[in-house]
């Protein structure tokens, strides 16, 4: 599990300069006068992160030192200012060097040189309002994210999870996983990916990593929370992860996944994911909902009825159709729901 950062970058005049220099654009270490003040350990460290010879650096002040040293390639920083994540990047190279820090920013006027260098494998741009990140476990309402701060283990999981951050390391994590059972399977039969989905997500490709900050599924939440007057979604930390939303209830509570499309697979994984949810509900689960943009096919609404789940879907601007499952079917499955894993 990355590290996460999160990095004040855009809340005062000096700050946005440092990222119009070398955020918004790639930075030439190698051929520039400033590749003189690189250590040739320096230079193999940022050649072999950015075979290009250019990249996108930030930096941190000698009072950010003892967190500074706590950072390896691949932690993940969300780039904060003016109420918004506003870029997230996966460190590449780190290093002190304050002759290169100083080539591409001035000295602060107290702290002195950004000295703390370190580029970036990927970067985006997102403007993702601090709301989002308040309404996850273990959060704060009002918090503005002053000085750089490193997250704990859990709060890093959570706002990845929470945030839809995928790594280009998870993403090669889960490939290694999965490759050896595809083998399997093809010495038997052939695997054919029936399904082409465009799915809407802000995306930002280097050479050397891609991050990808799935959105759909935000704006879908937040789109349907407000139809139901509620403006502070509530999402649940449970030992299974994280839920889109929670909704207290006279007789319990109701447990919501959003999905960002509607096809089979992600119905099976809405049905999977609220299964799981549900027995760590710190009131008992009486209502399950998958969420999502479109209308499912007749076949998979049947999938998610079979076990009680009710389906919500968009049908036009904030407005959203309930499909119900039976009530009696919905009353059988409520026990299995709480009950969870039971010892034996």
């Amino acid at each position: 599990m990355p590290l996460v950062v999160i990095q004040p970058s855009y809340g005062n005049p000096a700050a946005r300069r440092h990222w119009r220099d070398t955020l918004d654009g790639l930075i030439d270490f190698r051929t520039h006068p400033r590749s003189d003040f690189l250590t040739s350990a320096q230079r193999r460290q940022l050649d072999e992160f950015h075979p290009g010879g250019t990249a996108r650096f930030w930096g941190a002040t000698r009072v950010q030192d003892t967190k500074m040293d706590r950072l390896r390639p691949g932690d993940v920083v969300l780039f904060t200012g003016k109420n918004h994540i506003r870029g997230i990047g996966e460190i590449g190279a780190l290093f002190r060097n304050a002759p290169f820090a100083d080539s591409m920013w001035s000295h602060d006027p107290i702290k002195g040189s950004w000295h703390n260098v370190y580029s970036l494998l990927s970067f985006t741009p997102s403007e993702i309002p601090y709301k989002e990140v308040w309404a996850l476990p273990g959060f704060n309402a009002g918090d503005n994210f002053m000085g750089l701060r490193v997250l704990d283990s859990e709060k890093a999981e959570t706002i990845l999870q929470g945030l839809g951050i995928e790594t280009q390391a998870d993403i090669a994590d889960d490939s290694a996983r999965q490759e050896p059972a595809a083998r399997a399977l093809r010495t038997h039969t052939s695997i054919v990916d029936g399904e082409a989905l465009h799915t809407p997500a802000t995306r930002y490709v280097l050479a050397e990593r891609e991050l990808v900050v799935n959105r759909t599924e935000a704006l879908l939440l937040q789109e349907y929370a407000k139809t139901l007057g509620i403006e502070q979604p509530r999402r649940l930390r449970t030992p299974a992860g994280i839920t889109d939303l929670h909704v207290p209830r006279p007789d319990g509570s109701e447990v919501v996944e959003a999905k960002r499309a509607s096809t089979r697979r992600f119905v099976r994984e809405a049905l999977a994911q609220l299964l799981d949810y549900a027995p760590h509900t710190p009131e008992p689960a009486t209502l399950l909902t998958a969420l999502f943009p479109t209308r499912p096919a007749d076949q998979d609404l049947a999938l998610l009825h079979r076990y009680g789940i009710d389906c919500v879907y968009r049908t036009h601007p904030s407005t959203f159709e309930r499909t119900p499952a039976a009530q009696e079917v919905r009353v059988g499955m409520t026990p299995f729901w709480q009950q969870g894993d039971q010892p034996a």
